[in-house]
């Protein structure tokens, strides 16, 4: 699918792919649409793993938006966009898993932003994570069309925003650690 696109896929291909018999394919998956959402999921729980951890890493800001700019992840995932505009089972499957990815987004990165300082009236998560998953994604599709104005601001931006939220970050989670730490002192004490 990555090598040729979603429409160059066949049984007959997959089976000579595989080095298996055409039937075998059909035996598993009774339709093309059947094996491709079987795609579609397999790949969706492989992300989901991927961006647990990125969301689990130190700077979960920084690991979403490397997740975000994998080139081949961007190639499969616009073949699976083209593939849903004629798909409806696919486009819903599509929707489900990226309201999912999204929702575990917020929750994490609300944190990371509390900790930062940064009033959430003033930036809306569900935007930031938005434009930061977009901005990563659509660099990478014009990348692999050529284009490049404008990139490496968009990626200096980015990288700078990661950087203030950080440094705004280890400040406010230090003075948090050490009143968490004189809570307990005095509780212990009295």
């Amino acid at each position: 699918m990555r090598e040729e696109g979603y429409a160059a896929m066949t049984s007959r291909r997959i089976a000579a792919k595989a080095g298996l018999k055409p039937q075998l394919v059909h035996y598993y998956f009774r339709t093309m649409d059947d094996l491709f959402l079987a795609l579609l999921r397999r790949g969706a729980e492989e992300n989901r793993e991927r961006l647990a951890r990125a969301l689990a890493a130190s700077d979960p800001l920084r690991a979403v938006w490397d997740m975000c700019s994998d080139t081949e992840g961007a190639a499969l995932s616009a073949e699976f966009m083209a593939l849903a505009n004629h798909r409806k089972n696919i486009r819903a499957e599509i929707g489900r898993y990226a309201e999912q990815f999204r929702t575990m987004q917020v929750e994490v990165l609300s944190r990371v932003l509390e900790e930062s300082g940064v009033d959430p009236k003033v930036w809306p998560l569900p935007a930031i994570v938005f434009l930061l998953e977009s901005a990563a994604r659509v660099l990478v599709i014009e990348q692999s069309l050529g284009m490049s104005t404008g990139h490496a601001e968009m990626i200096g931006l980015a990288k700078k925003y990661q950087e203030l939220l950080g440094a705004a970050r280890k400040p406010r989670k230090a003075k948090a650690t050490a009143v968490s730490a004189s809570s307990r002192r005095r509780r212990t004490a009295a």
